[in-house]
Protein backbone atom coordinates (compact mmCIF):
# COMPACT_ATOMS: atom_id res chain seq x y z
CA UNK A 1 0.00 0.00 0.00
CA UNK A 2 1.72 3.34 -0.64
CA UNK A 3 0.54 6.22 1.71
CA UNK A 4 1.00 9.44 -0.07
CA UNK A 5 3.90 10.70 2.14
CA UNK A 6 3.47 13.42 5.13
CA UNK A 7 4.80 16.71 5.49
CA UNK A 8 7.48 17.76 7.88
CA UNK A 9 8.00 21.11 9.38
CA UNK A 10 10.87 22.45 11.46
CA UNK A 11 10.90 25.29 13.52
CA UNK A 12 14.35 26.40 14.36
CA UNK A 13 15.81 29.26 16.27
CA UNK A 14 17.56 30.04 19.27
CA UNK A 15 16.93 28.35 22.59
CA UNK A 16 13.82 29.92 24.36
CA UNK A 17 13.06 32.33 20.56
CA UNK A 18 9.30 30.79 20.69
CA UNK A 19 9.70 27.05 18.68
CA UNK A 20 7.43 25.63 21.60
CA UNK A 21 5.21 27.93 21.85
CA UNK A 22 4.49 28.58 18.19
CA UNK A 23 4.49 24.64 17.75
CA UNK A 24 1.63 24.39 20.32
CA UNK A 25 -0.72 26.69 18.41
CA UNK A 26 0.24 24.84 15.35
CA UNK A 27 -0.91 21.58 16.71
CA UNK A 28 -4.05 22.96 17.78
CA UNK A 29 -4.45 24.47 14.14
CA UNK A 30 -3.80 20.94 12.48
CA UNK A 31 -5.66 19.59 14.62
CA UNK A 32 -8.45 21.78 13.70
CA UNK A 33 -7.87 21.05 10.20
CA UNK A 34 -8.37 17.30 10.97
CA UNK A 35 -4.68 17.13 10.57
CA UNK A 36 -2.88 15.06 12.70
CA UNK A 37 0.86 15.74 13.74
CA UNK A 38 3.83 13.94 15.07
CA UNK A 39 5.87 16.93 17.15
CA UNK A 40 9.55 15.52 17.69
CA UNK A 41 10.72 17.65 20.58
CA UNK A 42 14.18 17.27 21.00
CA UNK A 43 14.41 17.73 24.77
CA UNK A 44 11.81 14.65 24.53
CA UNK A 45 13.37 12.64 22.23
CA UNK A 46 16.94 13.40 24.03
CA UNK A 47 15.33 11.69 26.80
CA UNK A 48 15.18 8.35 24.35
CA UNK A 49 18.34 8.99 21.88
CA UNK A 50 21.27 10.20 24.31
CA UNK A 51 19.84 10.07 28.17
CA UNK A 52 22.58 12.32 29.70
CA UNK A 53 23.43 14.26 26.98
CA UNK A 54 26.54 15.56 27.12
CA UNK A 55 25.76 18.56 24.27
CA UNK A 56 29.54 18.20 22.38
CA UNK A 57 29.41 18.70 18.49
CA UNK A 58 29.72 15.15 17.75
CA UNK A 59 26.62 13.64 20.16
CA UNK A 60 24.65 16.19 18.25
CA UNK A 61 25.74 15.03 15.18
CA UNK A 62 24.76 11.73 15.77
CA UNK A 63 21.32 13.32 17.58
CA UNK A 64 20.39 14.78 14.57
CA UNK A 65 20.91 12.32 11.80
CA UNK A 66 18.61 10.00 14.23
CA UNK A 67 15.97 12.70 14.41
CA UNK A 68 15.93 13.12 10.89
CA UNK A 69 16.02 9.61 10.34
CA UNK A 70 12.48 9.31 12.70
CA UNK A 71 11.16 11.96 11.18
CA UNK A 72 11.90 10.42 7.41
CA UNK A 73 10.24 7.02 8.73
CA UNK A 74 7.27 9.01 10.09
CA UNK A 75 6.65 10.95 6.55
CA UNK A 76 7.21 8.35 4.34
CA UNK A 77 4.35 5.92 6.58
CA UNK A 78 1.89 9.21 5.33
CA UNK A 79 1.81 10.95 8.86
CA UNK A 80 2.94 14.95 9.02
CA UNK A 81 6.00 15.59 11.59
CA UNK A 82 6.80 19.35 13.30
CA UNK A 83 10.48 19.52 14.68
CA UNK A 84 10.62 21.34 17.59
CA UNK A 85 14.36 21.62 17.23
CA UNK A 86 17.29 24.30 17.79
CA UNK A 87 19.18 22.47 15.54
CA UNK A 88 22.43 25.36 15.58
CA UNK A 89 23.88 23.76 12.73
CA UNK A 90 22.67 24.22 8.88
CA UNK A 91 23.88 20.84 7.92
CA UNK A 92 20.96 19.30 10.57
CA UNK A 93 18.33 20.96 9.08
CA UNK A 94 19.76 20.49 5.34
CA UNK A 95 19.86 16.90 5.78
CA UNK A 96 16.22 17.01 6.59
CA UNK A 97 15.84 19.21 3.62
CA UNK A 98 17.69 16.45 1.41
CA UNK A 99 15.55 13.29 3.25
CA UNK A 100 12.12 14.49 3.14
CA UNK A 101 9.96 15.27 0.41
CA UNK A 102 7.82 17.95 1.59
CA UNK A 103 10.12 19.89 3.93
CA UNK A 104 9.28 23.10 5.23
CA UNK A 105 12.18 25.07 7.09
CA UNK A 106 10.59 27.88 9.29
CA UNK A 107 13.46 30.05 11.51
CA UNK A 108 12.32 31.81 14.33
CA UNK A 109 13.54 35.00 15.03
CA UNK A 110 13.78 36.89 18.13
CA UNK A 111 16.60 38.75 19.24
CA UNK A 112 19.24 37.17 22.07
CA UNK A 113 18.23 39.49 24.81
CA UNK A 114 14.72 38.06 24.50
CA UNK A 115 15.64 34.84 24.48
CA UNK A 116 18.25 35.17 27.43
CA UNK A 117 15.67 37.06 29.66
CA UNK A 118 12.78 34.19 28.54
CA UNK A 119 15.21 31.31 29.64
CA UNK A 120 12.25 29.40 30.85
CA UNK A 121 14.84 26.22 30.91
CA UNK A 122 17.64 28.23 32.50
CA UNK A 123 19.76 27.34 29.52
CA UNK A 124 21.31 30.55 29.61
CA UNK A 125 21.77 31.27 33.40
CA UNK A 126 23.71 27.52 33.54
CA UNK A 127 25.81 28.95 30.81
CA UNK A 128 26.63 32.05 32.50
CA UNK A 129 27.63 30.09 35.31
CA UNK A 130 29.81 27.83 33.35
CA UNK A 131 27.73 24.62 34.61
CA UNK A 132 26.17 24.25 30.61
CA UNK A 133 29.33 24.91 28.14
CA UNK A 134 27.92 24.67 24.78
CA UNK A 135 24.82 26.62 24.36
CA UNK A 136 23.76 27.53 21.35
CA UNK A 137 24.46 31.89 20.93
CA UNK A 138 26.63 31.09 23.53
CA UNK A 139 29.66 28.83 23.77
CA UNK A 140 28.19 26.91 20.15
CA UNK A 141 27.25 29.10 17.13
CA UNK A 142 23.67 29.14 15.63
CA UNK A 143 23.85 28.97 12.30
CA UNK A 144 20.48 30.57 10.96
CA UNK A 145 18.93 29.27 7.61
CA UNK A 146 19.82 30.83 4.68
CA UNK A 147 16.85 30.38 2.23
CA UNK A 148 14.16 28.98 5.14
CA UNK A 149 10.55 28.98 3.38
CA UNK A 150 9.23 31.28 6.63
CA UNK A 151 10.86 33.51 8.57
CA UNK A 152 8.34 33.99 12.14
CA UNK A 153 9.04 36.94 14.78
CA UNK A 154 9.59 35.46 17.99
CA UNK A 155 8.29 37.97 19.90
CA UNK A 156 4.72 37.81 18.05
CA UNK A 157 1.72 36.06 19.32
CA UNK A 158 2.41 32.15 18.69
CA UNK A 159 -0.99 31.50 17.59
CA UNK A 160 -0.62 34.52 14.55
CA UNK A 161 2.76 33.26 13.54
CA UNK A 162 1.33 29.42 13.30
CA UNK A 163 -1.71 30.54 11.16
CA UNK A 164 1.50 31.75 8.80
CA UNK A 165 3.20 28.29 9.16
CA UNK A 166 -0.45 26.94 7.69
CA UNK A 167 -0.76 29.66 5.28
CA UNK A 168 2.20 28.58 3.92
CA UNK A 169 1.70 24.79 4.03
CA UNK A 170 -1.95 25.77 1.72
CA UNK A 171 0.56 27.75 -0.65
CA UNK A 172 2.42 24.86 -1.27
CA UNK A 173 -0.32 22.32 -1.76
CA UNK A 174 0.29 20.22 1.57
CA UNK A 175 -2.82 20.58 2.55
Amino acid sequence: MNLPEGFAVWLTGMPASGKSSITGELVKLLHGHDVSVVVLESDEMRKILTPGPTYSDEERSRFYRALVQIGSLITRSGINVIFDATANKREYRDQARQTIGKFVEVYVLCPQDICIKRDPKGIYAQAALKIATNVPGIQAAYEPPLRPELTLDGQALPALEAANIINTLKKLSYL
